[in-house]
């Protein structure tokens, strides 16, 4: 895969990404389509956040990329873009475990 160069653009459009992968509600509308697709009304249910709120993040997520949408009579379906939108939290995840098995060392040693 051909890498980017780093201009100042570039770095802003990386930035407004992270920024999006910041917010915790986001995160777990994530996951939560990590299993598949879901609608507004079944993401709401899962993460107890309002439907409103659950609207608004998934239409910023769906703006950069992060999630796909279709329609399919009354209701519009959600889904993960693509395999690689996780990995960046996936990665963290393992970063967070390494982290804790050398804290836990230090508390046990």
């Amino acid at each position: 895969m051909r890498k980017l160069a780093f201009t100042p653009e570039v770095l802003e459009l990386i930035a407004e990404r992270f920024k999006a992968l910041s917010e915790p509600a986001r995160l777990q509308i994530l996951q939560c389509l990590r299993s598949g697709e879901r609608t507004v009304t079944e993401l709401v249910d899962e993460t107890g956040f309002g439907q409103a709120n659950v609207s608004k993040h998934l239409q910023h997520l769906f703006n950069l990329g992060f999630v796909r949408r279709r329609k399919e009579g009354l209701f519009t379906y959600y889904s993960l873009a693509g395999k690689s939108v996780l990995q960046l939290c996936d990665t963290m995840c393992g970063r967070l475990e390494a982290e804790m098995k050398v804290r836990n060392r230090m508390l046990a040693g």
